[in-house]
């Protein structure tokens, strides 16, 4: 593991919420970041697929570790927004961000969110979020 990922693994086990879901950081390098889950039942809405606030979870996490990561430093999501493409089905969901642009306080990032099933990764949800470096 080298230090960026080992930052980012730092924090992100620092995260209850992470836990709770069972959320796991597969990835973490200067401005790039997958995040992903396994999809039980406890986290699906009553038609059976991923719950939004789910998907919305991975994109927002996604979008701040890309993003902190680009910017050097620990970061917070200051906006996103997310379009649900279908719904989510299938055994793991997985979220992979990218930072578009840095500047020195703030990172724009995009993030796609797969749902894998039967082997298939199907695109479920694409956002984009403004991440903003926390300072002291």
């Amino acid at each position: 593991m080298d230090k960026t990922h080992a930052f980012a693994a730092g924090i992100f086990a620092a995260q209850p919420f992470t836990h709770l879901i069972g959320a796991e950081l597969v990835a973490a390098s200067k401005g790039q970041t997958e995040i992903a889950v396994d999809l039980r039942d406890e986290l699906r809405q009553q038609h059976g697929f991923a719950h939004g606030g789910l998907i919305s979870y991975l994109a927002d996490n996604a979008i701040t570790f890309a993003g902190g990561l680009g910017l050097g430093g620990d970061a917070l999501t200051s906006e996103f927004k997310i379009n649900y493409v279908r719904p989510a089905r299938g055994a793991r969901l997985i979220a992979r961000a990218t930072t578009r642009s840095v500047g020195r306080r703030q990172a724009v990032c995009t993030c796609e969110i797969y749902a894998i099933e039967d082997g298939a990764e199907r695109l479920c949800a694409l956002a984009q979020g403004t991440v903003v470096a926390v300072s002291g």
